[in-house]
């Protein structure tokens, strides 16, 4: 297959990279950073840069970007985008995504389907790209009544092709829903946490339960901001749950309730039990 990617970021470049290593795929390339496309071809990431003279040859188009320019990249490219082709965004919410993108696929004759892979780094850009970046991840995937049995199950065999380790398939309402408590949650749980003036003073004091709290911390406020408000409605409940359990626990230690504070942490811990995972 000819295959597209629209930014070289971390995920688009993992992905460009997951491809040529793992399969025999064609991959063109789209960024607006030209020393981007020229390490990616220099590396052997993409086989030349994507361009409108080979994009209706491509089988298949992934949009790595921010939401909102994944929209205007596609609504820019729709005629040009081959009748077979399939599109896929890579966009860390859905419904905003799949509005604007079903329709257009649907008046221009191509199909579209909604993606998210679990997959990241705290650190972006095509220099922390890796092709093992999705190994044994769960890719989601957001189809509706319009696509076939038989088209997701050519969508499953390619992403599990790549690395993936599973493939999850989602509404868009339901992926916004759980990916505020998953990811959104956590990310503004370690951006509030680190601005304790304690962080400043900590070298010395800390481990891994630190580690573990700031790492994504470090992100891009630009992508999680617009992410964010993408998906306030969800991540404004999930914080205002957080706020109320943080609440328990502020009471119990002001009372100085042992009995009410080894209640919580254990009902926490019982949770997280039945939650499963790390």
């Amino acid at each position: 297959m000819k295959i597209a990617i629209v930014g070289l970021g971390l995920i688009g470049g993992s992905m460009a990279k997951s491809i040529k290593e793992k399969t025999s795929h064609e991959v063109f390339g789209a960024d607006l950073d030209r020393e981007t496309l020229m390490m990616a071809r220099m590396c052997g990431a993409i086989d030349s840069e994507l361009t409108p003279d080979n994009l209706p040859a491509c089988d298949m188009v992934f949009l790595a970007l921010r939401p909102g320019a994944a929209i205007l990249w596609a609504e820019g490219h729709a005629e040009d985008i081959a009748k077979h082709a399939v599109l896929i965004d890579l966009c860390g919410v859905k419904r905003r995504t799949v509005a604007a993108l079903a329709p257009l696929a649907a008046a221009h004759g191509f199909t579209y389907l909604g993606g998210h892979p679990m997959a990241g780094k705290e650190r972006g850009g095509f220099v922390n790209a890796a092709s093992t970046l999705f190994d044994g991840a769960s890719m989601i995937l957001t189809p509706d009544e319009s696509h076939s049995a038989g088209l997701l199950e050519r969508m499953k065999a390619f992403f599990l092709d790549v690395g993936f380790g599973s493939v999850t398939f989602s509404d868009p309402e339901e992926h916004d829903r759980i990916i505020a408590y998953t990811s959104q949650l956590a990310h503004i749980t370690s951006s509030a946490y680190v601005k304790s003036p304690e962080a400043q003073r900590r070298r010395g004091f800390s481990a891994g339960s630190f580690r573990d709290m700031t790492r994504v911390a470090r992100l891009d406020e630009d992508m999680w901001t617009e992410l964010f408000l993408d998906d306030a409605d969800f991540l404004t409940h999930e914080v205002d749950v957080l706020i109320g359990h943080l609440t328990e626990y502020r009471d119990a230690l002001a009372a100085r309730d042992a009995e009410t504070l080894r209640a919580l942490l254990r009902d926490g811990k019982e949770k997280k039990s039945t939650a499963g995972g790390a």
